[in-house]
Parts: structure tokens; C-alpha cells; sequence
């Protein structure tokens, strides 16, 4: 299969879960690029940020004009973790490849197994915790610039759980901070983005894009809990595909 067929069917995939859940698609995009496309892990978590941001930004116009957008949170949020995506961007360029491999599958690994735990959606907003969200949101910032992911699957939880929003804001909301946390870790790795073979990244990235606006519609059809699972158990293979990799 070739490697254009491949980078516009994993783009697809990775867009769907974006638009659809507010995350878990970008954390499969890394893996994509490795295994399928023969990336190198420092490139495929720079190529990771491009397609993330772009694809965030599109799934966040829909989600922003249906009104399930806090601005005022996700901003707040994504401020805190704007200098350590920066920080975590410019060390990931400095890590081994195994260790970046075994970094990206264990918290894969974890985001799978948190998004496979059973739990109800949370119907009531709280008020929102301002030294909480500002320690979220830097832990979040530092795991996307190390690890080249959005962050949504861990972004989701922590907007529903430490800022007290529903579940249909924090999917919003988390895009809005994927998309200021990949730019803020793509900042300073402008010279790896020179180096990107963009015959793969930009079809990817279109795929992913497209496949963005169909995940909001999807949403509207088929349980989230079901999607969940669904891109829970890909991400759990990848997982264990990278750590094997990694450590063999």
C-alpha cells in the first residue's frame, strides 16, 4: 500500500476521533507516522504538532459554533501550559528515540485505559478552580511538547474533573487548548519542520482535517461512550506496539 494511501487513511481516522471525542485521535497520529509511514520518532512528533493544530483548529470552529466552547477556561488553561510545551518541545529534540518511544507509550497507555474505565457524564458545571486548572494545564503543556500530542485525552478529563465543565464543553474546550498548546511546542521546533517530508504530512494532515467535520457529525449519531471504546482499544495496541519496539 503506499505510503499516500496510508498517511490519508490514518488521517481520517485520527480526524474522526478528534472532531467526534475532543481527543484521542492525535495520540494515535505519532504511532501512524513510526509504523506506517516510517517516520522517525523525533520527526513524527513534530509532524504530530502540525497535524494536530490544524486539525484542532477545524474541529474547534464546529464545536465553537454550536456554543460548546468556554473560551474564558480553555484560555486559562492553555496559558499554564504554554511555557512548559515550549520547555518540553525543546528537550524532546535532545531524548533517545527508544526513550521517546517507551515515554509515548507509556502515557498512551494510560490515556487508554482511562478512557476504557466506566464512568457517567457529569451534567452539572462547578466553579472553576483557578490553582488547579493553572497545574493541570502546565502538566498538559509539558506532555504535548515532549510527546508531540495534543493532550484532548488527557485535557477532556481534567476540564470535566478540576474546572467542573460538562462533557459536551470540555470536548469544546479542549480543542481550543490543543490547538494553543501544539503551537506554543511548535515554536521552537522550526527547524525539524523544515525537514518534514510534507508529501506525507499535508495529505495527512488534509485527511484529518476532513475527517474532523465528519467526527462532529458522527457525534451526533453514535454514542460517545461507544467511539470511546472504539479508539480506547487502538490506542491500548499502539501502546504496546511502541513499548515492545522500544524496549526490544
Amino acid at each position: 500500500m503506499s505510503a499516500l494511501v496510508l498517511a490519508l487513511a490514518a488521517g481520517a481516522v485520527i480526524g474522526l476521533a478528534l472532531g467526534a471525542l475532543g481527543g484521542g485521535g492525535s495520540v494515535l497520529a505519532v504511532p501512524a507516522l513510526i509504523y506506517l509511514l516510517g517516520f522517525t520518532p523525533v520527526a513524527a512528533t513534530t509532524a504530530g504538532l502540525v497535524i494536530v493544530a490544524l486539525t484542532s483548529a477545524t474541529a474547534l470552529t464546529a464545536h465553537a459554533r454550536d456554543g460548546h466552547v468556554r473560551w474564558r477556561a480553555g484560555l486559562l488553561f492553555a496559558a499554564a501550559g504554554a511555557g512548559p510545551a515550549m520547555l518540553g518541545s525543546a528537550l524532546a529534540t535532545d531524548l533517545p528515540a527508544g526513550a521517546l518511544s517507551a515515554s509515548f507509550a507509556t502515557v498512551a497507555g494510560v490515556a487508554a485505559a482511562r478512557m476504557l474505565r466506566p464512568g457517567g457524564e457529569d451534567d452539572t458545571a462547578g466553579e472553576i478552580r483557578l490553582g488547579h486548572a493553572a497545574a493541570a494545564g502546565a502538566g498538559l503543556g509539558a506532555v504535548t511538547g515532549v510527546l508531540g500530542v495534543g493532550g484532548g485525552f488527557l485535557a477532556v478529563p481534567a476540564l470535566v474533573g478540576v474546572l467542573g465543565l460538562r462533557m459536551r464543553e470540555a470536548v469544546g474546550t479542549s480543542l481550543l487548548v490543543i490547538t494553543l498548546n501544539s503551537l506554543a511546542a511548535l515554536g521552537l521546533r522550526g527547524g525539524t519542520v523544515d525537514h518534514l517530508d510534507w508529501a506525507v504530512v499535508a495529505p495527512f494532515a488534509g485527511a484529518a482535517v476532513l475527517g474532523a467535520w465528519d467526527g462532529r457529525r458522527l457525534a451526533a449519531k453514535v454514542k460517545g461512550s461507544t467511539l470511546q471504546r472504539v479508539f480506547a482499544a487502538a490506542l491500548l495496541a499502539a501502546a504496546v506496539a511502541m513499548l515492545v519496539d522500544a524496549l526490544v
